[in-house]
C-alpha cells in the first residue's frame, strides 16, 4: 500500500483511501474503520478487514514505518525437519536430505508445514495410477477374462510403462531427488534405498520393454516373456508418499496448535491518548509505557501492569490453577490472559515478542526444533546397510562381467538388478512403522495416544517421571469436596438452597455449587431479588425465604487431616443462612483424582522417580505430594522454569518424561524426552506432547510404558528377520553360488524373497495385537 494511502483523516485535499485488505475505496471522512499503525491511520471497509490487518499486516504488502528490521530479513527462519541445523531465509528442500524445510518461527498466518498439501497430492495421483497398474500385472495369476493373449502383451507392457513412469517420474520425483541429495551429501537414509530400489525395478523393467531380445533366456518366464517389476516401484513409490502425507499432517498439527495459541493475544488494543480519548491501534503500533484500557471480557494485549481498576484475570495459562485472580493497581498483568468483569487501565511493559505469551510460543517451537526427530534403527542400519550392497552389486556385476558365460554383459546387467531388487527397503523400512503403527492402535484401545514413533521409542527407556499437580493430579477445577449441615437439616437441603442463589453468580465458586447439585440430582428452586455484594457474598429470596451464601468466619476442620491432604489447596469455606440464621457450610477445593494415589505407586513399583513441578504455592503442593507418596516437590515454579528444570535432570543423565495439561505445560512438555498431555486439558498441551491420555486417567501411564517397551522389542526383531534376509539372499542374488550350484537368483525370485521378507516383519508386527498390560516390560 502506497504511504498517500494512510493519511489523517482531516487533511482536506485528501477524502478517500484504499482499504489494503480488499482494495476496496472508503471515504476518510467521517472516519468509520480505522486502525493507528506506525504513527499512521489507516482506513478500512469493514471490521473484517481491520481485524484481518491488524493479524499480520506484512501479509497486505505493509511494513511498520518505525519498526525495526525483520529478523527474517537478518537471519534463516526456516529449518529442517530432520537436521535442525539448516537455517534457510526462504521455504525449500532441505541441502542435506531434500525434505522441506519448515517455518521455524511461528506466527498465526504462515503455514507450518508446506509439505503436507504437495504430499496429498502426489500420493493420490500414486493410488490413481498404481490401483490399475497392479491389476494389470496380476491379471493372469487371477485369471481375469479381459486379459490379453500373449501375442497382444507387448501392448500392456507398453501400458504399465506408461503408468509405472508417471507414478515414479512424476508423483515420485521428490523421493528420488531426496535420495540423490543423500547421495551427494554422503549422508545415506532410507531415501537412499528407496531410489535405488525403485530406479533399479523401473529401470529393469524399461530394458524388458525397450530391448527384450538382449535379456537372458534363463530369467525369462515359461512363455519366454521378459521380467517387469513396474507394479513392484510403483507400489514402493505409493506406499512412501502415504508415509510422508502422513508425517507432514503430523507436523502441520503441531502448527496449528502453536497458532492457537498466538491467537490468544489480541490483534487490537485500546491506547489512551494524553488528552484521555480511547482509539484502537495494532499490536504492532503498542510500544513500552502507552497506557492501555481492558475492558470486560477481553483479553490483556501485552505485558504490565494495573494502573487503575479492579477485575479478576484468569491466568490459568500462566499458573495453571483455574481460580480468577483479582487484580489491583501496581499488579502485574500478561498477554493473553483473559480478563473478567471489571475495566482495567495498564501500563504497557513488554510488547511483541518479549511477552510472557510469546516467550511460551517460542520456548515450546525452539524445543521441537532442537530435538531432531530420532533416527530410527532402520535409519541408522542403512548408513552402513546402503554402501554394502551398492559394493555387492558392482562386485556382482564386475564378476559376471569378467567370469560368466555369455551374453556376459547382459548376466552382469541382471545380476546387479538382482542384488538391487532383493535389496529393496520394503521389510527393512517396514520394520519400524509396522510395529508403531500396531503399537499405536493397541495403545488407542487402552486409551493411550501416542503422536509419533518417536514418543513411543523414547519412552522406553524413560527413568524419571515429572508430573504437574493441577489439572493432572488434581481434578483441576474447584469442587464441593463436603456439604456439613447444622443440627436439623440434611446436605440436600444446604445444597439446593445455595444452588438455588449461586446459579446467578459468575464466580467460579458459585458454578462449583451449581455443578455439585446437578450432579446429586437435586432439584434447585428458582430464586428472586438477586443481590451481590463484592466481598460479603450474595443473597436472594428463595421460597418466601431471604438466602445469604458468603464465605464463613469460621475455618474449617484443621484436625481431619486426610481430608485437607486430599485438596489442592486449603478448602475454601461457604456458609449458608437463611433468615439470618445459619443452616450449614459447603467446603470447597480442588480435589485429588480419585485414580492419583494408585497410579504413583505402580509408577514407583516399576522404578520411576517421580517428581512434581508446579507453579501452585508450597503448601498446597506438599498437601497433595504427601496425599500421592510423591517425595521431591519443587513449588512457585514458572512455565519458562519448568522447562528449565527438564533441561537441568536431561543433562545430569535422567531421561524424563513430563505430564501436564495446561498452557503453562506447554514448553516443559516439548523440552522432555517424552512429553504427556492429559486428554482433558488444553490443545497446546496434546500438540506439544508426544503422548496423550485420553480420558486424564494417570493409570495409563504404566500400560503406555510397558507397551513402548514391548514395541521397541519387536522393533528390534523385525530389524533382525530383514537384515536376515538381506543378509542371505544379497550373496546368493550376486551369484556366489552359481560356480558349485550353479544357482542363480532372477530378478523374479530376488522379488519373491523380498515379498517373503516383508511378510514375516509383517507377522511379526501384528503380534501387537494381542499385548495386554500383564506382558512383561523388558
Amino acid at each position: 500500500m502506497a504511504q498517500s494511502d494512510m493519511h489523517d483523516p482531516d487533511d482536506p485535499t485528501r477524502r478517500q483511501a484504499r482499504d489494503p485488505v480488499c482494495g476496496m475505496t472508503v471515504a476518510t471522512v467521517p472516519p468509520r474503520f480505522v486502525l493507528t499503525y506506525g504513527g499512521t491511520t489507516v482506513h478500512f471497509c469493514a471490521p473484517g478487514c481491520r481485524d484481518k490487518f491488524a493479524a499480520d499486516p506484512a501479509r497486505y504488502g505493509v511494513a511498520r514505518p518505525d519498526a525495526p528490521p525483520s529478523r527474517s530479513d537478518t537471519d534463516g527462519s526456516y529449518t529442517c525437519p530432520m537436521h535442525p541445523e539448516v537455517h534457510r531465509r526462504q521455504p525449500g528442500p532441505c541441502p542435506v536430505c531434500g525434505m522441506a524445510l519448515d517455518n521455524a518461527r511461528p506466527s498465526v498466518a504462515q503455514d507450518l508445514s508446506p509439505d503436507h498439501s504437495e504430499m496429498r497430492a502426489r500420493s493420490i495421483w500414486a493410488i490413481a495410477l498404481t490401483t490399475p497398474l497392479l491389476l494389470i500385472s496380476m491379471g493372469p495369476m487371477l485369471v481375469m477374462a479381459w486379459m490379453p493373449a500373449a501375442s497382444n502383451a507387448s501392448r500392456w507392457d507398453w501400458l504399465q510403462a506408461g503408468l509405472a513412469t508417471a507414478v515414479v517420474g512424476l508423483a515420485g520425483w521428490p523421493l528420488l531427488a531426496r535420495g540423490a541429495q543423500s547421495c551427494r551429501s554422503m549422508r545415506f537414509n532410507m531415501y537412499t534405498l528407496i531410489a535405488l530400489g525403485v530406479i533399479a525395478a523401473y529401470g529393469a523393467s524399461l530394458w524388458s520393454v525397450l530391448a527384450p531380445a538382449t535379456v537372458p533366456g534363463t530369467f525369462r518366464d515359461a512363455q519366454g516373456h521378459a521380467p517387469l517389476y513396474f507394479e513392484s516401484a510403483a507400489t514402493i513409490v505409493t506406499l512412501v508418499l502415504l508415509g510422508q502425507w502422513m508425517e507432514a499432517a503430523a507436523r502441520a498439527r503441531t502448527g496449528d496448535a502453536l497458532r492457537r495459541l498466538l491467537t490468544l493475544a489480541p490483534t487490537t488494543a485500546v491506547r489512551v491518548t494524553p488528552a484521555g480519548h480511547d482509539e484502537d491501534i495494532a499490536m504492532e503500533a503498542v510500544v513500552d509505557g502507552d497506557r492501555l484500557r481492558v475492558r470486560p471480557g477481553t483479553r490483556i494485549p501485552v505485558d504490565g501492569q494495573v494502573l487503575e481498576g479492579h477485575s479478576h484475570v484468569d491466568e490459568a495459562m500462566v499458573s495453571g490453577e483455574p481460580n480468577p485472580i483479582l487484580k489491583r493497581p501496581g499488579d502485574p498483568l500478561h498477554a493473553g490472559t483473559l480478563n473478567a468483569h471489571g475495566a482495567l487501565l495498564m501500563q504497557a511493559d513488554r510488547v511483541g515478542t518479549d511477552t510472557l505469551l510469546a516467550r511460551i510460543v517460542a520456548s515450546v517451537a525452539a524445543a521441537q526444533r532442537s530435538r531432531a526427530p530420532i533416527q530410527s534403527l532402520a535409519d541408522r542400519a542403512s548408513a552402513v546397510f546402503v554402501p554394502l550392497v551398492v559394493l555387492c552389486a558392482t562386485l556382482a556385476s564386475a564378476g559376471w562381467w569378467w567370469l560368466g558365460p555369455e551374453p556376459r554383459w547382459a548376466h552382469a546387467v541382471v545380476a546387479a538388478v538382482s542384488v538391487l531388487v532383493i535389496a529393496c527397503p520394503c521389510a527393512l523400512g517396514l520394520a519400524t512403522p509396522m510395529a508403531i503403527t500396531v503399537a499405536m492402535g493397541r495403545g488407542a484401545e487402552m486409551g493411550v495416544l501416542f503422536r509419533n514413533a518417536d514418543a513411543l521409542q523414547r519412552f522406553a527407556a524413560v527413568d524419571t517421571l515429572v508430573i504437574d499437580k493441577t489439572g493432572t493430579l488434581t481434578v483441576g477445577h474447584p469442587a464441593v469436596v463436603r456439604t456439613t449441615p447444622a443440627p436439623g437439616y440434611d446436605e440436600d437441603t444446604v445444597l439446593r438452597l445455595a444452588a438455588a442463589v449461586e446459579q446467578w453468580s459468575e464466580h467460579p465458586l458459585a458454578h462449583a455449587i451449581v455443578v455439585k447439585a446437578k450432579e446429586l440430582k437435586i432439584e434447585v428452586p428458582a430464586a428472586v431479588d438477586f443481590r451481590a455484594r463484592p466481598g460479603f457474598g450474595v443473597e436472594a429470596v428463595v421460597a418466601g425465604q431471604r438466602v445469604w451464601v458468603g464465605r464463613a468466619t469460621e475455618s474449617p476442620d484443621t484436625h481431619d487431616t486426610a481430608h485437607w491432604a486430599s485438596s489442592a489447596s486449603a478448602p475454601t469455606v461457604v456458609a449458608v443462612q437463611v433468615e439470618g440464621r445459619g443452616i450449614g457450610r459447603l467446603e470447597i477445593a480442588d480435589p485429588v483424582k480419585v485414580e492419583a494415589v494408585p497410579a504413583i505407586a505402580r509408577l514407583q513399583a516399576l522404578g520411576l522417580h517421580v517428581v512434581m513441578l508446579t507453579g501452585d504455592a508450597r503448601g498446597p503442593a506438599l498437601r497433595v505430594a504427601g496425599y500421592c507418596g510423591i517425595h521431591e516437590v519443587h513449588a512457585g515454579v514458572h512455565p519458562e522454569d519448568k522447562a528449565a528444570f527438564i533441561r537441568k535432570q536431561t543433562a545430569a543423565g535422567r531421561c524424563v518424561a513430563m505430564v501436564g495439561d495446561g498452557l503453562n505445560d506447554g514448553p516443559a512438555l516439548a523440552t522432555a524426552a517424552v512429553g504427556i498431555a492429559m486428554g482433558t486439558g488444553t490443545d497446546l498441551a496434546m500438540e506439544s506432547a508426544g503422548v496423550t491420555l485420553i480420558g486424564g486417567d494417570l493409570r495409563a501411564l504404566e500400560r503406555a510404558w510397558r507397551l513402548s517397551r514391548a514395541t521397541v522389542r519387536n522393533v528390534r526383531q523385525n530389524l533382525v528377520l530383514a537384515v536376515l534376509y538381506n543378509g542371505l539372499s544379497v550373496p546368493i542374488a550376486a551369484g556366489v553360488l552359481y560356480p558349485w550350484l550353479g544357482w542363480v537368483l532372477s530378478p523374479t525370485l530376488a522379488a519373491a524373497a523380498m515379498s517373503l521378507s516383508s511378510l514375516s516383519v509383517i507377522l511379526n508386527a501384528l503380534r501387537l495385537r494381542r499385548w495386554t498390560s500383564s506382558a512383561p516390560a523388558a
